[in-house]
């Protein structure tokens, strides 16, 4: 049994926070359980629930009747290289601790989402393969990595469920940035909106593999739900809606507000940026669970910028 009780961990992030209201429209609120290591808003269903603490999980998992995981709790790139320590405990303990819980529960199925922080500066930049070479710069990568080959291993040793797949940088209006490299492409349509100049802390010629957070979480859900005899792959599906640099960004934005300007200044997050290719092939996800984004550039923009003018707390450009 599957989705009956559906423990979210790390529900407060930046794919968590909407990830929870999304499930729970589809599957009903007393079916999803939203657990963070800090619990915000006004939200009842929510439980603290720190993933590497393995005691409090098995608690959770019992006393929630816990069938199904969305294992989202993690430490992002930018953030992790501040705190690599960290980001190991959390990443990589916590993901051990929940593989372990789930083997321990008879767990029916756990999800996890990789990343494209697995890449390094060995793949190549163009169209790459699920099958490459993948050296990260990033702990947040190696734990990725890690975190993919701990899937494949459950699912043989175990024959735990296990799947996941490896998120592009990803573009929401509903939540703040979360420490990530690709956070830039959120932070520029926000201070574009409100009608200030942006600072970006990468090169304009930065391109990578993006997403919008409504395809994301069909996608995510989509893999979820695929007939586990027709998945060749696990944990290390690649996604992609399309691929742009900061400048093409800007010059989209400025078809909504032809003053806008970017000073490009980079900073740490560029070195990460130049580990990571520019665009993915998507097309093992297409071929084994119906990948199919519905957000392409243009449109991920448009409804971004429309998004956030009806944004309480966002004000209009004058």
């Amino acid at each position: 049994m599957t989705f009956q009780k559906i423990l979210i961990t790390g529900a407060g992030g930046q794919i968590g926070s909407e990830m929870v209201p999304f499930l729970s429209e589809i599957f009903g609120r007393d079916r999803v359980i939203p657990s963070d290591i800090r619990i915000e808003g006004e939200d009842d269903r929510f439980i603290h629930l720190d993933v590497t603490d393995r005691d409090s999980l098995d608690l959770a998992i019992e006393k929630y009747g816990i069938d199904t995981i969305f294992h989202l709790a993690a430490i992002l790139s930018a953030s992790g290289e501040k705190n690599p320590e960290l980001a190991y405990k959390v990443n990589i303990d916590g993901l051990h601790n929940i593989l372990l819980a789930a083997v321990k529960h008879k767990i029916g199925l756990v999800m996890v989402p990789s990343s494209i922080g697995v890449f390094g500066p060995e793949t190549p930049r163009e169209d790459v393969p699920i099958e490459t070479v993948t050296r990260p710069v990033t702990i947040y990568g190696v734990s990725k990595l890690i975190a993919e080959q701990l899937g494949y291993y459950y699912h043989r040793r175990y024959e735990l469920d296990v799947r996941g797949l490896r998120f592009p940088g990803l573009i929401s209006y509903k939540t703040p940035p979360g420490g990530g490299t690709t956070d830039y492409s959120i932070e520029m349509i926000f201070e574009a909106v409100k009608g200030n100049q942006y600072k970006c802390f990468l090169r304009e010629d930065s391109k990578l593999p993006m997403m919008y957070m409504p395809d994301a979480l069909k996608s995510f859900l989509r893999l979820a739900e695929a007939d586990s005899s027709k998945l060749i792959h696990r944990t290390d599906f690649n996604v992609s809606s399309f691929s742009m640099t900061p400048k093409q960004l800007e010059i989209e934005l400025k078809k909504y507000f032809p003053y806008f300007k970017v000073e490009y200044v980079p900073d740490f997050r560029q070195e990460i940026a130049d580990s990571w290719p520019g665009s993915l092939d998507s097309s093992a996800a297409v071929r084994e669970w119906n990948f199919s984004p519905d957000y392409d550039f243009s449109k991920t923009v448009a409804d971004m910028v429309q998004n956030l003018k009806l944004k309480p707390g966002v004000p209009l450009p004058s």
